[in-house]
């Protein structure tokens, strides 16, 4: 498209950037369904030839941008021979979105992973490499196998990155056109390559990966950050940037590391709360007082501890507080063959490899009375942030990115756009009920899927924890109604349980839906009698995250319903100070079910919205740490990732 059509569209749509593109998008991907036309005729083996044809004149310096219909109409039509699946015109929109380098809002079930196909497959005719990322090894590996006959056809290459591969079978996939993959794993890779190469000034990269090329040292891994395409765009860029990618190095516990971690934990319960310690619930963290800092040091210690420097033992009892009071089993973290492992709040999965730094891993280790395993060091170190603005290029796709609009565009650069659904959304919101206690929350829940039940619709309840998706279970169990529980301990049977979830008075409790990526499929009779039906039991700490399990009723113009069930007893609250919570259940005013007035909802919202001004300070004061640190590196002429240079 020509500068005089940019010009027509914005003024068409009265100068509004957003709906200018959405204006001058929809015509091309008209235009596009209709050169698909002339590709029906088209022998197999021309369409690779065309394809070839198309990789050879963008090598050649053409701009993408004047290919970008040819290609789409290719890929378009690759995906109806191989997969007998086309794109809708509001899907080569999302395309056209995602090529200019932003990132697409598009709603839960209308295809973003078809059109992923459309930017993968322009911008990998450059030979560069592009890399698909989703949120965990799960989606990377079907995506890859499913959309990999679409490249194939267009003779382009697929490789998939996992976290039990080898570093040969990571260069394979690596070399691929399009590599499918998780954030942490290439983030990872990004960091080992670092460090194959050695510390080195920022400036002096380029020669310093070519010398290492001739060297004859162990090759990298990576060929380069040329373009990423994230799924589950906020996810991955905004509630996984509050935790930095860090390559460790293992320090060894020593008997007096081990008892000391364990003493601590036990020392947590000779301590009062506002005497001896203050915990800020808002911050997560822990300090002691100066009468503390004395009862600690008074209290009697194993003679092990004779060579530890007091102050390491005030920090180690202080991390033991936070692992006590800030870290919930089965909410935080699961317990997993004598194993803790972390739970990520966003997607309610398993992050395995993962640890907590400074000791609150091990501390809350010993809380949970398993073997203590080695803390780590740093080896090498990046934010989330800093891993993508190292891509030339950037792109994403999410069904809940407008709520997080202005910070994604202040941090990486990349406008967001609202793609039109392919069916009106026909989702109804019935108003919020709230209770004065989880129990009276939890019957009322049980009485409501009994309720739906009889209508024949399926339920879909979303939970904050393992805890409370098996809490309810049990409850439901009580009342003799059959239902499937998905949470961190059954992640395994993740796509099976999720794919039965829209068959008639099926009921399933699920963690967190973000980024399952399987689609919950109805029924005829379930459309009929008004479709999924979805249950959320607490609000999270981000709107984003209670949009995600919304998503997943009335999806590709299917009827369906959602609904909060709240209480002033909820995790979302023990954000405040324990007395102050006290003092407002004990004011609340509730019938004789439990039942609060609908007017307590802003009380809820306003928590809501004060967690998340609070985690946005958090990711905004990490980054501009890392910029410091960076510019500081910079000036010494060190490496700024590899932390052994400090």
């Amino acid at each position: 498209m020509g500068v005089a059509s940019h010009s027509y569209h914005w003024m068409k749509t009265g100068f509004r950037p957003a709906k200018s593109r959405i204006s001058r998008w929809r015509v091309e991907a008209n235009r596009i369904i209709k050169r698909c036309e002339s590709l029906k005729k088209m022998t197999d083996d021309r369409l690779e030839r065309y394809s070839l044809e198309l990789r050879w004149r963008a090598k050649s310096g053409e701009p993408l941008k004047k290919i970008l219909p040819e290609a789409y109409a290719l890929a378009r039509e690759s995906a109806w021979r191989t997969l007998k699946m086309e794109h809708f015109p509001v899907q080569l929109m999302g395309g056209m979105a995602l090529f200019e380098g932003g990132i697409a809002e598009m709603q839960t079930g209308e295809g973003k992973t078809l059109t992923a196909v459309l930017p993968a497959y322009l911008r990998a005719l450059m030979g560069k490499g592009c890399h698909v990322i989703t949120v965990n090894d799960y989606l990377a590996q079907r995506d890859a196998e499913i959309m990999s006959p679409v490249f194939n056809k267009l003779g382009l290459s697929v490789g998939t990155i996992t976290a039990d591969m080898e570093d040969e079978d990571r260069r394979t996939a690596y070399a691929c056109d399009i590599t499918y993959g998780t954030a942490n794993e290439m983030g990872f890779d990004f960091l080992r390559d670092r460090i194959r190469i050695g510390a080195s000034a920022p400036g002096q990269l380029e020669q310093a990966i070519s010398n290492h090329k001739t060297s004859g040292k162990e090759p990298l891994v990576q060929r380069g950050n040329y373009f990423a395409l994230i799924d589950e765009a906020d996810s991955v860029l905004i509630d996984e940037a509050r935790t930095p990618l860090i390559i460790g190095l293992i320090q060894p516990n020593d008997a007096a590391s081990v008892n000391l971690f364990r003493w601590s934990n036990r020392a947590t319960h000779q301590l009062e709360s506002e005497e001896d310690f203050v915990y800020e619930p808002k911050k997560r963290s822990a300090y002691l007082t100066d009468q503390g800092c004395r009862k600690v040091l008074l209290m009697p210690k194993p003679s092990l501890l004779d060579s530890i420097d007091t102050e390491r033992i005030y920090k180690q009892v202080e991390q033991s507080l936070v692992a006590r009071f800030g870290f919930l089993k089965d909410r935080d973290y699961v317990v997993v063959d004598e194993e803790v492992v972390i739970v990520d709040e966003s997607t309610g999965r398993m992050m395995d490899g993962r640890k907590w730094q400074d000791g609150l891993h091990q501390s809350i280790e010993a809380q949970e009375h398993v073997p203590v395993t080695a803390s780590t060091g740093q080896a090498a170190r990046i934010t989330v942030q800093s891993f993508f603005q190292n891509y030339s290029y950037l792109a994403g796709m999410t069904g809940t990115a407008a709520l997080a609009e202005k910070e994604i565009r202040k941090t990486y650069k990349v406008s967001v756009t609202s793609v039109p659904t392919h069916r009106p959304c026909l989702r109804i919101g019935d108003p919020p009920r709230l209770f004065k206690t989880v129990q009276a929350k939890r019957m009322a829940v049980v009485e409501e899927i009994e309720r739906i039940r009889l209508k024949r619709c399926p339920v879909l309840v979303g939970t904050p924890s393992v805890e409370a998706s098996e809490t309810l279970g049990d409850l439901l169990a009580m009342k003799a109604i059959p239902h499937q529980i998905l949470n961190a301990k059954y992640h395994e049977q993740e796509a099976a349980i999720v794919k039965k979830a829209g068959e008639p008075s099926r009921v399933t409790i699920a963690t967190n839906m973000a980024g399952r990526g399987t689609d919950i499929l109805l029924t005829d009779e379930v459309r009929e009698n008004g479709g999924l039906h979805v249950i959320a039991t607490e609000m999270h700490t981000s709107a984003r995250i209670d949009r995600q399990l919304i998503g997943r009723s009335a999806r590709q113009g299917d009827p369906g319903q959602y609904q909060f069930f709240l209480s002033l007893e909820d995790e979302l609250l023990r954000c405040l100070e324990t007395h102050q919570l006290q003092r407002i259940i004990e004011s609340a005013k509730a019938d004789e079910n439990g039942e609060l007035a609908p007017s307590w909802i802003s009380f809820f919202n306003n928590t809501q919205s004060f967690l998340e001004k609070l985690h946005r300070k958090q990711r905004r004061d990490m980054l501009k740490q890392e910029k410091h640190r960076i510019e500081m590196f910079h000036k010494m002429g060190l490496d700024p990732y590899l932390e052994w240079t400090e």
